[in-house]
């Protein structure tokens, strides 16, 4: 009578296991190369010469490396003082935001007042509205307040969105009162327990939104092309739009400035990405 071999349960989990996790590593390095693919396009197109972007078979790398692309791409617009506005106006930007969403967020969760839900309610409806809707209402507003060409034309008007305070609200209502009724006792006001109970527990829920509010206005193109009539006062997105001319595109040059301008949202996104997972996770779980 042969020996029959008996492979232990325990042994052929691990297996099944490791096996699940070899297939869920190579399907996340898929989608990342696929996701990466079009920055690295892009950074080695803006490495090419200008003759060398469009050829009949496409080629990777060019017939030299021009790294003069990025210096021409900086100094043949003033993309110094286009990164600087930017900059300006996103980081100013997203700081109001989380402002008022973090304010507006307290008192539709924690202040109770007539109406409060259906107004809350209305405020969400707001994110339906497309931004074509509104630019030209906001173009009147402020034209008449004579804010054209200015930061605060750039800033002010999308302060003031629903996103932020629907995000904000969904994780306040997942803290407990308790927390904020025992300093309501021990003689703090709803500003104090707001800074100091609060806030300390929505660390990654403000990185989320700091992040999105950041590349919001960075990226924003459509506003600033309505309101904004002088080169000085430019964004990025309208200084990109600047290597297209009458007489063609600059492709190297447009893909350099390009890979110049993802910088900054790639370094905010490095400095905060502990914070964004935390948030995306909790996001997932309920806010729990």
């Amino acid at each position: 009578m042969s020996d029959v071999l008996v492979v232990p349960r325990r042994s052929v989990r691990r297996r099944r296991d490791s096996v699940k996790e070899w297939l869920n590593t190579t399907a996340i390095a898929i989608v990342a190369l696929v996701f990466a693919f079009p920055f690295v396009w892009m950074f080695l197109t803006a490495l090419k010469p200008e003759n060398e972007v469009f050829t009949a078979t496409p080629q990777i790398f060019g017939s030299e490396i021009r790294w003069t692309n990025f210096v021409e791409a900086w100094t043949v617009v003033p993309f110094g003082r286009f990164i600087l506005n930017g900059l300006l106006v996103s980081i100013l930007g997203a700081a109001l935001s989380v402002v008022v969403a973090v304010l507006s967020a307290y008192a539709f969760s924690r202040l109770r007042f007539k109406y409060r839900d259906k107004l809350f309610l209305l405020f969400v409806l707001t994110l339906v509205l497309p931004q074509e809707v509104l630019v030209v209402p906001l173009f009147i507003m402020i034209n008449s307040w004579g804010w054209n060409d200015s930061y605060a034309a750039l800033i002010i008007p999308f302060a003031f969105t629903a996103f932020g305070t629907f995000l904000m609200r969904q994780f306040l209502l997942t803290i407990p009162r308790e927390y904020e009724e025992a300093a309501l006792i021990d003689g703090a006001s709803r500003l104090r327990t707001l800074w100091s109970v609060l806030l300390p527990q929505l660390t990654a829920p403000l990185s989320v939104l700091a992040v999105f509010s950041f590349i919001g206005y960075w990226n924003s193109y459509l506003w600033p092309l309505i309101i904004i009539n002088t080169q000085d006062m430019a964004t990025v997105p309208l200084g990109l739009g600047m290597f297209t001319g009458q007489f063609g595109t600059q492709w190297s040059l447009l893909m350099a400035a390009s890979t110049l301008a993802v910088i900054p949202s790639l370094i905010l996104v490095l400095l905060l990405q502990r914070q964004l997972i935390k948030g995306v996770t909790l996001g997932g779980l309920g806010g729990r």
